[in-house]
């Protein structure tokens, strides 16, 4: 119990991924650029989530709707979340799971399921702990669902490989962490941000084990994609 506690609140750190079926809008870009470039903080940040959420609503139908909006709650929420708002932050990730399930009343896919997992993920990690013991096997479990139906998503095989990277001792395994981030980019469709979540992750997973060497080039692989990003800041300069 004390293990989930410590996962989801040590996953929080980094903003997960998101991956779809179909091209990214410049309005959600535009939105998750912001986010990971960790420049504006999360007033800055309202304008740009108020705008891809008009935007979804004016372009986009049923289905990819819902998908649309749950992760634009997301990010929004990433953004509070960031400052420590919880309250702010766990309102967004509640109104993206809400979305996330519209979406799958829709008819069950891969990114449905992928954005149930994200924003539970991340509501565990701003509420109760009695939240996070109730819903927290929720995110592997729906990663997986996401994986049945497009074995290729590559957020789902980051939060599965997460685990073994981000949970306390003696829970994780670097070693089997590392393995599994190495191989996403060959059997997923990796868009920046899945790659900037799995370089940065391998970068953790070496600095936990003092072997700065071996995270240095992971991490800087990671600024070349977010160059302003403060989380892969700090593990390559701590």
């Amino acid at each position: 119990m004390q293990y989930m506690k410590h996962f989801l609140i040590l996953s929080a750190l980094i903003v997960l991924p998101v991956t779809g079926l179909f091209s990214y809008p410049d309005y959600y870009l535009q939105l998750r650029d912001a986010i990971y470039a960790q420049e504006l903080n999360a007033g800055e940040i309202v304008p740009l989530y108020q705008d891809a959420a008009t935007k979804a609503r004016e372009t986009l139908t049923g289905r990819e709707l819902y998908v649309m909006l749950s992760r634009c709650e997301y990010m929004m929420g990433r953004a509070y979340q960031y400052e420590n708002k919880k309250t702010e932050a766990a309102a967004q990730y509640e109104q993206g799971i809400l979305w996330a399930e519209k979406a799958q009343e829709e008819g069950e896919e891969d990114e449905g399921w992928q954005m149930l997992a994200e924003n539970i993920s991340q509501s565990c990690a701003v509420r109760s702990v009695s939240y996070a013991l109730a819903n927290g096997l929720k995110v592997e479990s729906y990663s997986k669902k996401a994986l049945a139906k497009n074995p290729r998503n590559a957020a789902a095989q980051i939060m599965i490989a997460s685990r073994w990277i981000y949970a306390p001792s003696p829970f994780h395994d670097y070693k089997k962490g590392i393995k599994m981030m190495e191989e996403i980019p060959s059997a997923s469709n990796p868009d920046k941000d899945d790659l900037f979540n799995i370089y940065s992750a391998i970068g953790y997973a070496y600095v936990q084990q003092k072997k700065p060497t071996d995270a240095r080039p992971w991490l800087l692989k990671a600024l070349e994609i977010y160059p302003t990003n403060k989380y892969v800041q700090s593990l390559l300069n701590g």
